[in-house]
């Protein structure tokens, strides 16, 4: 039953992946809903500049690659390929554009009206959007990430020399030299895009590995395979300034640690050092919130904030920024405010680098295992087997990386499975799905799975945990 006391039930503050799904979750249980967006379409920064535009431009590019460096003539397919920039780029718009407006047609088919505009607090249950002010019974803050600046490195993705992530998607020509400055998810993708397309990429990485957070195996193997591609690692450095020459810029780089200082001419830099939760603009304090020492909302396990109301989800709370944990947490969201229940499992949220191979994880790393069993390596086995002795793969020549399983020693419980495959995002699922349920390495070794496909390898490395795969 409607509140009509106040304009909505439910106001959705953001319509990215958390926010949308929010609003939408919530009006499918009968809640009159509204939700907030400044942005000319729906989606946020996934489906506009993130996720989806950038996913369009890797499978471009990847085309690109096969069939201009070899693979198409592995299989005697002749080709010598040319470059349309502009035309892959209007594919990426063309797709982006179908998405967003997908869920301009959801909001409308279950009735969730779209208030074009910011939002900011004045009281726990009202905000201004405009001129005009809307009251809700629950708020649900949805605003989602921004790049974080790196200081002396100033973006400007306008001038297209010194770029962010989304400036990163636009570029009108392929650059002669990319540095792209953090050697996490984003650049890594981003810069393969653009080393495929012809560009010279240099990751510079502050950390001595790439990928920070992923399993150990995982880091190392990936960077043998990105430099074998040819993309160009200055581990341990860190950018301290940066001046743009006309069509060149010039970074200072040095150590980590300091020291041993130098200048590299480029003509493009991407900024990728990471994200930051949204919060300006939504004048929090007006509503009784405040953000923690790392900026984000504080949240109970159901997504309530500390002002009975309120509620957050996504990129603002706690957790990896990942647009399907957003979404998960909007549907959940969305139950509990309806008097259901709405639970996300923190503990089994898939990560995944889609650069090629792919790259996917879930649960702990081998690290982390170790350390929640004090160090004591018994406590823990690990299971690993090669894509190049997976049939499917060694079919189609892509034979790089593997399947890594790792469980609790003695109840043979799967605490993390990690992958370097060329479909590891999609192999990820199977695994994500069994640790929901708790399996064992034994139950994924005694499951069927079809042959000849990559999916065999996660069993066989399910195997390997507590005994010797056959194909090995």
């Amino acid at each position: 039953m409607a509140d009509h006391s106040y304009d909505y039930d439910v106001l959705v503050i953001g319509a990215g992946p958390g926010g949308y799904v929010a609003a939408i979750r919530a009006a499918q249980l009968g809640l009159k809903t509204a939700c907030v967006e400044s942005r000319e379409t729906l989606g946020g920064t996934c489906l506009n500049v993130g996720c989806i535009p950038s996913k369009a431009l890797l499978h471009g590019s990847e085309l690109f690659d096969e069939a201009s460096n070899g693979h198409f003539a592995t299989w005697g397919i002749t080709a010598e390929p040319t470059l349309d920039l502009g035309k892959m780029m209007a594919e990426k718009t063309k797709a982006v554009g179908e998405l967003t407006g997908g869920i301009e047609f959801l909001f409308k088919k279950n009735k969730v009206t779209w208030l074009k505009g910011r939002a900011a607090f004045q009281d726990a249950h009202s905000v201004t959007v405009g001129d005009e002010t809307i009251t809700a019974k629950d708020i649900v803050i949805a605003t989602g990430s921004s790049v974080t600046p790196l200081p002396g490195v100033e973006v400007d993705n306008a001038a297209g020399r010194i770029v962010d992530s989304t400036g990163a998607l636009e570029l009108s020509e392929v650059p002669e030299h990319l540095v792209v400055i953090g050697g996490g998810v984003i650049g890594l993708e981003l810069g393969s895009v653009w080393r495929r397309l012809g560009a010279k990429v240099t990751v510079i990485e502050y950390l001595d590995q790439l990928l920070p957070g992923m399993d150990g195996d995982v880091r190392k193997e990936s960077q043998k395979i990105f430099k074998k591609q040819g993309m160009e690692m200055m581990l341990g450095h860190k950018v301290t300034g940066a001046k743009v020459k006309g069509k060149k810029v010039a970074l200072t780089v040095e150590k980590s640690a300091g020291g041993d200082e130098q200048t590299l001419e480029v003509s493009h830099v991407l900024v990728s050092i990471g994200r930051r939760p949204n919060t300006d603009g939504l004048a929090l304090d007006q509503s009784g919130l405040q953000v923690n020492n790392r900026g984000q909302i504080e949240i109970s396990d159901d997504f309530r904030t500390s002002v009975d109301g309120i509620w957050a989800i996504g990129d603002v709370v706690r957790g990896p920024m990942l647009a399907h944990k957003a979404m998960d947490e909007g549907h959940a969201v969305a139950e509990n405010i309806a008097g259901h229940t709405g639970i996300v499992n923190r503990d089994v949220i898939p990560s995944v680098v889609y650069t090629y191979p792919e790259i996917a994880g879930v649960g702990l790393t081998q690290e982390q295992a170790l350390e929640n069993a004090g160090g004591d390596k018994a406590k823990v086995k690990v299971g690993k087997f090669p894509m190049t002795a997976n049939s499917r793969a060694k079919a189609n020549r892509d034979t790089a990386g593997f399947v890594k399983v790792i469980a609790d020693a003695e109840t043979d419980r799967v605490l993390g499975v990690w992958i370097i495959a060329s479909v590891a995002g999609s192999m990820i699922a199977q695994a994500v799905e069994a640790m929901e349920f708790g399996a064992t390495s034994e139950d994924i070794a005694l499951t069927s799975h079809a042959h000849p496909t990559h999916a065999e390898a996660v069993k066989e490395a399910a195997i390997a945990v507590t005994g010797k795969p056959i194909h090995m």
